[in-house]
């Protein structure tokens, strides 16, 4: 798998990270059982946080870890990370779709289930599907199923969870709701609180929570610990939050832990400091309405210039009509510079929010102001590859 790797580099057929995966599992289905025996694993899920979740873990419970940390993370992926460790811990990103397969395949002491939202139009099931396809997976492992550490904030969470035998439910703050407007017990309205939410009509509602966040605070089962988190946004406070819980289910620390934590600064170039065409910019990853969401927390802090790049390829999603569904109308009377291949329909919808939409054709910008950057995928990948260390 190695040399597979290899040569898919040396070729430019990709970044050889999941080639030798593939070709693998074509020869042996089972591989990822095989090479996961024996390792204690600890899956990560969810549409958004995945990466840095993982990496968070990672970092929080030391040592030598295998880690798909290139963001691969389906079977052939898993199988290469793996392959290319003999440490006996893992720490493994696993895509939403491929939970059930995964679970069964590596056996893990405990799966943490960050959140379900909408992403890649085209080709993602619909989310109240994938819920349903988790909970049927977290049924079928029966009394093998492992600890789970999940999202209490999320319905779509709560119901995939159902009925699993040892849950640790996190209050996380999570803002994005436009996925869970009503039940997926009953179909009526659910209603949300400050910290809590409900069903109008049936008994479906927000599990009592073991862990929450305090500003800065996690409180788990009682104990306060103190973030000094060195990667940005309150949605990575709340990535801490579920790192830390899942960590204390393996018997880590959550002090030490925290204090571990604070080494990551950046994760796979998200969150780093830049110089583009001669600017400050620190580039933030966004994929669908809930994460852009996420980020226009980020956005008004006065400093900072804002850029967004979007692209419609692939791996982004050919469908970008999801746009419309982010509340760009927070940026209004801000000017914002559009980049990407889609750059005309970004400008189009922040046109109709009443933010002063600047297209940028061919150079970046001038200018003298730091920048923040929220790129999706692939206009993210573009950005990353020609800028440079700061």
């Amino acid at each position: 798998m190695v040399a597979t790797n290899l040569l898919s580099r040396r070729l430019g057929r990709g970044a050889g990270t999941v080639a030798g995966g593939r070709v693998g599992l074509a020869l042996a289905p089972d591989l990822l059982s095989a090479l996961s025996a024996g390792r204690e694993c600890i899956l990560i899920s969810g549409t958004n946080g995945k990466t840095t979740t993982s990496a968070l873990v990672a970092a929080g419970w030391s040592g030598t870890i295998a880690r798909n940390d290139t963001g691969a993370n389906m079977p052939a992926g898993l199988v290469a990370a793996l392959a290319a460790s003999s440490a006996g811990r893992a720490v493994l990103e696993c895509d939403e779709a491929w939970l059930g397969v995964t679970m069964a395949a590596t056996s893990p002491r405990v799966v943490c289930l960050l959140n379900l939202s909408r992403d890649q139009l085209d080709r993602a099931s619909e989310v109240r599907s994938m819920a349903a396809r988790w909970r049927r997976a977290l049924e079928d492992l029966g009394e093998a199923t492992p600890i789970v550490v999940a999202n209490a904030d999320d319905p779509l969470v709560v119901d995939a969870v159902g009925a699993a035998p040892r849950v640790r439910w996190c209050r996380t703050g999570t803002p994005w709701r436009l996925d869970a407007q009503s039940c997926p017990r009953c179909t009526a309205r659910l209603v949300f609180g400050a910290t809590d939410w409900y069903c109008s009509s049936c008994d479906f509602r927000a599990p009592e929570a073991s862990a929450w966040l305090e500003a800065d605070t996690a409180v788990i089962a009682g104990r306060r610990v103190v973030l000094h988190l060195n990667v940005p946004g309150a949605f990575n406070r709340s990535n801490a939050l579920m790192a830390l819980v899942t960590l204390d289910a393996v018997g880590v620390d959550p002090v030490e832990a925290a204090g571990r934590m604070e080494q990551v600064t950046e994760v796979a170039t998200r969150y780093g400091r830049r110089r583009l065409a001669g600017r400050d910019v620190r580039l933030w990853l966004a994929k669908n309405p809930a994460g852009f969401t996420a980020l226009l927390e980020e956005a008004d802090d006065g400093v900072h210039d804002l850029w967004m790049a979007i692209n419609a390829r692939v791996a982004d999603g050919r469908d970008p009509s999801w746009l419309y569904d982010v509340p760009f109308e927070r940026l209004a009377g801000r000017t914002v510079w559009c980049l990407g291949d889609r750059r005309l329909d970004l400008a189009t919808r922040l046109w109709y929010a009443g933010v002063d939409a600047r297209v940028v054709d061919g150079a970046t910008p001038t200018g003298e102001r730091p920048v923040n950057v929220f790129a999706n995928y692939t206009a993210f990948r573009d950005l990353a590859e020609v800028a440079e260390p700061w």
